[in-house]
């Protein structure tokens, strides 16, 4: 998860541009997946990308409103999990964040459910 987080504000803070933008959507919702996964361990992989897709949508959608400036004003660092700017392209972004975590997590299951050699 540390890792996530670190590469994540190294996109956000030290990247600029378009591939930094999608960069940072993809590993919010990478983080998202993670999160689900720790509190929820026994729960469908499956299950998990899809309400951290869900998760990722609702929290870009309540950009449209003034809620996450107004928190951000009063508390900065919340800026980091509700974003302050509606951006279509951030919902590309969690989609294929989502869908990442999704695989990564299949592959790896698959590896560790391989019998020694």
């Amino acid at each position: 998860m540390l890792p996530v987080i670190v590469v994540g504000l190294a996109s956000r803070f030290g990247g600029t541009g378009l591939a930094a933008d999608l960069a940072g959507g993809v590993l919010y919702a990478v983080l998202v997946y993670v999160l689900l996964t720790v509190l929820r361990p026994q729960a469908a992989r499956w299950s998990n990308a899809s309400i951290a897709l869900v998760l990722c949508v609702l929290i870009e959608l309540l950009q449209l409103t003034a809620i996450p400036a107004d928190l951000a004003r009063v508390f900065g660092p919340i800026r980091l999990v509700l974003g302050t700017g509606f951006a279509p392209l951030d919902l590309v972004a969690y989609a294929i964040g989502a869908a990442l975590a999704l695989g990564i997590d299949m592959l790896l299951g698959r590896i560790r459910a391989r019998p020694a050699a």
